[in-house]
């Protein structure tokens, strides 16, 4: 029996639907967006009943405390249309749990698991209409929590939103990918947010990432703050590295982001035995690699990009092109893991989620 409180949730729908006004065969990531959106405040000491509304501008105080103080998480998360028109979703509870660590790591109170659940399916049923058919194409969903007490006071804030806001998608890169090996500049710090999906993360990216791209790359790999001999992420994305036939890929911490994706393709790969080591993995031992001839490919698992091949990388004055591979496990990984996403291929893990 559904929550009181959930019985009582309101859905105001829109009076006129955006939908026939997109070209969904020329749709650029995360610009367009549904007809609906869910919203659930917090205030008073608990989270007040949920509602979907109409997609609209948010009305917030200047003095909102996200705006100050940049208490604000999010989560990436695809829902996926069969050929039987049934909606799917991978592996959600990792992402509910997920924006409730980042939640507690900034102070945020968590979410109940039963709004979470109910108002993302009762969204999904609602703009069903706007999840696009075909492998690659989604319905990107972007849960997120705000803070919106309007105070300039340096500590948590009293009242808060979460929302889910939907945007239709397609591949999330595009072209060739090379990376820049950081020196410098570290995405975080031992002790820090690194592993929450707090909104400050990208934010300090921005910048060295530019730097990157003046000189030919599209994204970075982070290093470790204390002696940037460490590789951690590749932009949004967990990375990982074939040396031979060997598969390596950074452990999870407080500075690495726990990957949805990243953990699926560890799973799938120790289902066909392939060797994977989860261990920190040094910069000179890829560059020795890659001069070797013994680095095959390089790669990034996130839920928007899925897995996006790496073709070269630069590091100090050094450049690197990777060998193009025909049987590559980037290839074999996302054909298996979108397989699963698709409804097109079994699912011994139960990962697949029906709305």
């Amino acid at each position: 029996m559904k929550n009181e409180v959930l019985q009582s949730m309101t859905i105001e729908k829109a009076t006129h639907s955006k939908i026939n006004e997109v070209d969904f065969e020329q749709l650029t990531f995360g610009k367009t967006f549904t007809d609906h959106m869910f919203i659930c405040a917090y205030k008073d000491g608990a989270w007040q009943t949920p509602k979907i509304v109409p997609y609209q501008p948010l009305t917030l105080d200047p003095s909102a405390r996200v705006f100050h103080y940049g208490q604000a998480v999010f989560e990436g998360m695809k829902a996926y249309k069969d050929d039987n028109d049934q909606i799917w979703l991978f592996r959600p509870d990792e992402n509910f749990e997920r924006i409730n660590k980042s939640s507690k790591r900034l102070a945020i109170p968590e979410f109940p698991e039963d709004y979470f659940f109910e108002g993302l399916k009762t969204l999904l049923h609602l703009e069903k209409d706007w999840i696009p058919k075909g492998v690659g194409s989604s319905l990107y969903l972007r849960p997120f929590a705000i803070a919106t007490e309007p105070s300039v006071m340096a500590s948590p804030a009293d009242e808060y939103l979460f929302m889910i806001i939907c945007s239709p998608a397609q591949a999330y890169y595009g072209g060739e990918v090379r990376v820049k090996i950081a020196q410098h500049y570290s995405r975080a710090a031992s002790g820090g947010v690194g592993a929450a999906k707090a909104a400050g993360n990208y934010a300090s990216q921005f910048y060295p990432t530019n730097l990157a791209k003046e000189e030919g790359y599209q994204q970075v790999i982070w290093t470790d703050a204390d002696t940037h001999e460490y590789l951690e992420e590749a932009g949004t994305m967990n990375v990982f590295f074939r040396i031979g036939d060997k598969l390596l890929t950074a452990p999870n911490d407080d500075k690495i982001l726990d990957g949805v994706t990243r953990k699926s393709v560890i799973a799938l790969a120790q289902d066909q035995e392939i060797d994977v080591e989860v261990r920190r993995v040094r910069v000179d031992e890829i560059v020795e690699a890659a001069k070797a001839g013994t680095l095959k490919e390089i790669f990034g698992s996130g839920t928007a990009a899925v897995i996006n091949p790496i073709v070269g990388f630069g590091y100090k004055d050094e450049k690197f092109e990777l060998p193009r591979m025909e049987d590559s496990y980037a290839t074999r990984f996302k054909e298996q893991l979108t397989a699963i996403q698709y409804n097109k291929a079994d699912d011994p893990h139960g990962w697949r989620y029906k709305v």
